[in-house]
């Protein structure tokens, strides 16, 4: 059994543990700054996804795959009960997890994600991910330069590039497992979370220039997150922690806290 690749900030403390999970094609590292914050508060363990910045590489990827994960992982670490929040496909892993092992979870945050199935909208990304061809580039830039061709923000070109790494023999490569998230994308965004019901404290954190949580989600949510609130963040898109981390850090901090 393989177990997620993590960075525990503040260790030592006593307090229920919060894990972090990120969405597709993130990693850990993206939540540093988020970490260091809450790493004085409490256990703060920041995890890369299967397929994802240095976890293990699989070729399942559904969201019960990501529950387990999960429940390995606290297993692995003597954590009996867990605050948890994840963002995008991260908050999906989350979700079933707390759908399947209830008596696991303290409080659920679920970052600008639903429980509902997504129509397919990453092509053009993993287009351009997948029109990289490693035994060409030579240089950081060069990769830059591939993926400007198909994606026009520049924001979503810097995060991609945070999944670049050198390997021992002097090649870039990405960290994340694009094979497998290509072939299973549909396992994991164009299906919604399986149902049943988590009657904890849930709180929902929209971003109010996303299109992700909508008003007519509010039922679908409280069907299966009954004790659950939807707080949105202003001056935030999909990634809402990045784009108001103080706004969005301090709706966390009150939640675990109160």
């Amino acid at each position: 059994m393989e177990i997620l690749h993590s960075k525990i900030y503040g260790e030592e403390r006593t307090e229920t543990p919060l894990l972090v999970l990120h969405g597709l094609f993130g990693m850990l590292d993206n939540w540093g700054s988020f970490g260091k914050e809450f790493g004085e508060l409490m256990p703060t363990h920041l995890l890369d996804l299967r397929n994802h910045g240095r976890s293990f590489h699989s070729d399942s990827m559904t969201h019960d795959d990501l529950a387990n994960d999960i429940l390995n992982y606290l297993d692995a670490h003597n954590i009996q009960k867990a605050n948890l929040l994840g963002h995008s496909l991260g908050g999906k892993a989350v979700m079933q997890f707390a759908i399947n092992f209830p008596e696991r979870v303290e409080k659920l945050i679920v970052a600008d994600i639903s429980p509902k199935a997504y129509p397919p909208h990453h092509q053009g990304i993993i287009k351009a991910l997948q029109t990289v061809d490693f035994s060409k580039v030579e240089s950081r830039q060069d990769v830059e330069n591939v993926l400007g061709e198909y994606i026009h923000e520049k924001f979503v070109i810097q995060f991609l590039m945070k999944n670049l790494y050198w390997t021992e023999d002097k090649k870039l490569a990405w960290r994340f497992n694009l094979p497998t998230l290509a072939d299973q994308y549909t396992q994991f965004v164009s299906n919604a979370i399986r149902f049943g019901v988590f009657s904890g404290p849930t709180l929902f954190i929209a971003g109010e220039k996303s299109n992700y949580i909508l008003p007519q989600d509010d039922f679908l949510i409280r069907q299966q997150f009954p004790n659950s609130k939807i707080i949105t963040i202003k001056n935030a898109a999909h990634w809402v922690q990045a784009n108001n981390p103080v706004d969005f850090n301090a709706a966390v901090k009150e939640f675990l806290q109160n």
